[in-house]
């Protein structure tokens, strides 16, 4: 009766032992509002494209091609890739440590036995198992970590896919804005010097004042000289994109020279709630999980604080061979159930588990600033389009006018109705129209990348 009363009482005791330890783990998710809705206008007008591949829309076969070998090269992608591996072959392990583990065991041995008092040859094999009981989830936990990098380990890998698609839309759209303003210099060029040989001959026929034929030959000089230094910015510029891409410069060159459809003024769309677009960021949704990620470590760390238990057995079969004769020995055994319980360690438990909340709190404080700063990305490309958008007509009116003012003032300086200097003037004010209309279409293609990349490149779950 006292056996059973003191088997009762310990069973009681170590049931309101394990009851009192309690795991509480931080919240998963912690609260990130972003706004209720943009500042500034959205470019589409409610018009949906596709965005995950906005490219292939722009009759750009050159574009695609040169996005896919990027990809298909990309360092960055590649490392992503490797980060999902590593974070799959650690998901495996946490999700093992839930189940038991099982070994086999063999050996062979030639000796005296002691017990037959001869020498004898001793066989024997079998099955180990052993299970640690999960009582306060500590391995559960482990695992719920390591699904939830890998979730973040995938998302980063869209995050590469876009980043690397981004960088090579925007490189081979600065190189065709080089190549542009390179045909106005050189137009530029070839057009002061005909003026600068036109002035030569008239100063020879004695109608021209020298100074006139030398401002001519001045303002040649340095169109040439311009025209040779936009020779050299777009040789530069073919640099990049060579390198992104693993294709050899002169394939580029020829390909590239290429002329191209125009853009289209509304390359894709985004979603008018702030909360949407946000979600179809990796990064975003990465620094997520790690948040959940984090509140999983200090569960499993404050679980390793509390007594483990765990179950072994085996069963084996075993063979003595002596003087021709064989002994068959089967054997099986359950448990021990073994309880352990951490009563001292110099605070090492503790340290570990202020380690892991002082990581959850930086994995939140990330997350909440990886919203605002998503948001802040959204909202200047947004401003950057929108700007554009309004430059756009006053920029072509502004061109048009002022080359044709500058055809009439040629034609008046050829009939000599007008001076050089009346004739440079109206020439730079061209030249000037000309490349700024030019900058600003490469600055709305630099806007459409940069909001591409900040909603995410149409990423979804």
């Amino acid at each position: 009766m006292n056996l059973r009363i003191t088997r009762f009482t310990w069973a009681a005791l170590l049931h309101l032992a394990l009851g009192a330890c309690a795991v509480s783990a931080p919240p998963a998710q912690v609260p990130a509002t972003p706004p209720l809705a943009w500042q500034a206008p959205l470019p589409h007008q409610g018009s949906l494209t596709d965005m995950a591949r906005w490219w292939t829309q722009l009759q750009d076969p050159l574009l695609v091609e040169l996005i896919d070998a990027a990809q298909a090269v990309s360092p960055g992608i590649a490392q992503a890739q490797s980060r999902i591996a590593q974070a799959r072959a650690t998901q495996v392990g946490s999700r093992a440590a839930l189940m038991p583990s099982l070994d086999a065991q063999a050996s062979a041995s030639r000796g005296f036995n002691d017990q037959l008092a001869r020498v004898a040859t001793t066989s024997q094999a079998g099955l180990q198992a052993s299970w640690e009981l999960d009582l306060f989830g500590a391995n559960r936990a482990a695992k719920n970590a390591a699904d939830e990098r890998l979730a973040g380990a995938q998302a980063l890998w869209h995050e590469a896919r876009v980043s690397v698609a981004a960088e090579v839309a925007q490189q081979t759209s600065s190189i065709r804005t080089c190549l542009a303003q390179q045909q106005v210099a050189e137009r530029d060029a070839q057009s002061r010097g005909e003026t600068s040989r036109l002035s030569q001959l008239s100063e020879r026929a004695g109608f021209t004042a020298p100074a006139t034929a030398a401002l001519a030959r001045a303002s040649a000089a340095e169109a040439q000289a311009r025209a040779s230094q936009q020779r050299m910015q777009c040789d530069v510029e073919f640099k990049t994109p060579a390198a992104l891409t693993g294709w050899e410069e002169p394939a580029l060159r020829q390909r590239i020279a290429a002329p191209a459809h125009p853009a289209p003024d509304t390359l894709f769309a985004i979603a008018a709630l702030p909360a949407q677009v946000l979600a179809q960021r990796p990064d975003v949704y990465n620094a997520e999980r790690e948040v959940a990620a984090a509140s999983a470590d200090v569960a499993s760390a404050q679980a390793q604080r509390y007594p483990r238990l765990t179950l072994s057995g085996s069963v084996g079969a075993a063979q003595v061979r002596t003087g021709g004769v064989s002994t068959d020995l089967n054997t099986w055994t359950i448990g021990p159930l073994a309880l352990s319980v951490p009563l001292f360690d110099g605070g090492r438990r503790a340290a570990q588990t202020d380690a892991a909340q002082a990581r959850y709190d930086e994995a939140a404080s990330q997350y909440r600033a990886k919203v605002r700063q998503a948001v802040s990305e959204v909202e200047q490309a947004l401003v950057r389009l929108q700007s554009t958008a309004e430059r756009s007509a006053s920029a072509r009116t502004a061109a048009d006018g002022y080359r044709a003012s500058f055809d009439a003032t040629e034609a008046r300086w050829r009939g000599g109705l007008a001076s050089l200097v009346e004739l440079e003037d109206a020439r730079r004010t061209a030249l000037a129209a000309d490349n700024a209309l030019i900058a600003l279409q490469h600055e709305r293609q630099t806007a459409w990348i940069a909001l591409y990349r900040a909603a995410g490149g149409g990423w979804k779950l």
